[in-house]
């Protein structure tokens, strides 16, 4: 498993993407498939056809509407976002031209927005018209540090995705009481420390976060269910999971620094581990965890096929199913 991402490759995978464009057609206009998450444009449209996609998309309140791209430097703003009065699923991510200067289109959305997502630009722009979004659930913001202390004021968000942004502490997250899932990717944010005075965190993502030694915080994380930790090269030591109740997920990826995975035999209710990509890593280092009373999937990647059939012998456990992380902890639905 690759690291999460917000971004959305282009692609036509239909059903899950419906990719459109001006002159829009009745084939970018059929109906969308239920599994459908993202309507996504790469270039501005023309007026006549901002006007029909808005009144098309508002027959599937649950998509997001995605802008990206813009290769052509055609999407120079968000005043587009006039024709989208009842949007409440908005993303606007690689949008890297030189005259992209501001968010200031996002007041055309409503209050009610649930979902945003700002990516990098080539300038950096203010967070500060998030702050009108006092309902907003979901929130992904890449290199944009700008008025980044507009993020304490969104009181309902329950998941956040920070990625290449560094912050000295997490101090700024400390007033999201109903936040559930965080991902802190990229970017250099070392100090963990106020982790356990956040929210309610069910899903934790740290991946390839720069100079990130101490993880030890995890250990008062009560809540949590699914820890994702991947390329953090200078990370020695698991911290002890025993007041963990309800952690079942555990992927390790690329974690070169680990060499004891002993501490996982402390989580009293962990039903599956990935050590992905760990090729360091000798069989028996993986081999001590057969002797977890609850464990019930393993997913081992050591670098060869004579490593992987080695710990398959020492604990004979499928990889198994139900990798993915529930939506409710990625911060997908409403819920």
């Amino acid at each position: 498993m690759t690291a999460p991402t917000a971004q959305i490759p282009e692609s036509h995978d239909y059903p899950f993407i419906r990719n459109v464009g001006s002159p829009l057609t009745a084939d970018m206009l059929r109906p969308l498939d239920s599994r459908c998450h993202t309507v996504q444009f790469k270039s501005a449209l023309t007026e006549s056809d901002y006007k029909t996609l808005a009144e098309w998309l508002s027959q599937y309140p649950s998509v997001t509407l995605r802008a990206y791209g813009s290769y052509d430097g055609s999407i120079k703003d968000l005043e587009f976002l006039r024709y989208f009065p009842t949007l409440t699923k908005f993303s606007a991510d690689a949008l890297r031209y030189k005259d992209f200067d501001s968010l200031s289109g996002l007041g055309y959305l409503p209050p009610t927005a649930t979902m945003i997502g700002i990516g990098q630009t080539k300038r950096r722009v203010s967070l500060a018209p998030l702050a009108r979004f006092t309902n907003l659930r979901r929130l992904f913001v890449e290199g944009q540090t700008k008025d980044i202390d507009v993020i304490s004021s969104l009181a309902s968000l329950r998941s956040l995705t920070l990625r290449s942004i560094t912050l000295p502490d997490l101090s700024i997250l400390r007033p999201l009481h109903d936040l559930r899932a965080l991902a802190l990717k990229l970017g250099g944010t070392r100090d963990l420390g106020l982790l356990p005075e956040i929210g309610c965190l069910e899903y934790l993502e740290l991946w390839m976060v720069r100079g990130l030694d101490d993880i030890s915080s995890i250990a008062f994380l009560d809540h949590l269910q699914y820890l994702f930790l991947q390329s953090l090269k200078q990370v020695t030591t698991l911290p002890d999971f025993s007041r963990l109740t309800r952690l079942e997920t555990v992927w390790m990826e690329t974690m070169k620094g680990l060499t004891d995975l002993t501490p996982l035999l402390t989580a009293p209710s962990l039903r599956r581990v990935a050590a992905v990509d760990m090729g360091h890593l000798q069989p028996p280092a993986v081999g001590v965890l057969a002797d977890h009373p609850s464990l019930q999937q393993l997913r081992a990647g050591l670098g060869s096929k004579r490593k992987n059939e080695a710990v398959a012998q020492l604990v004979r456990l499928p990889a198994g199913e139900g990798w993915g992380k529930p939506r409710s902890l990625q911060g997908e639905g409403d819920d």
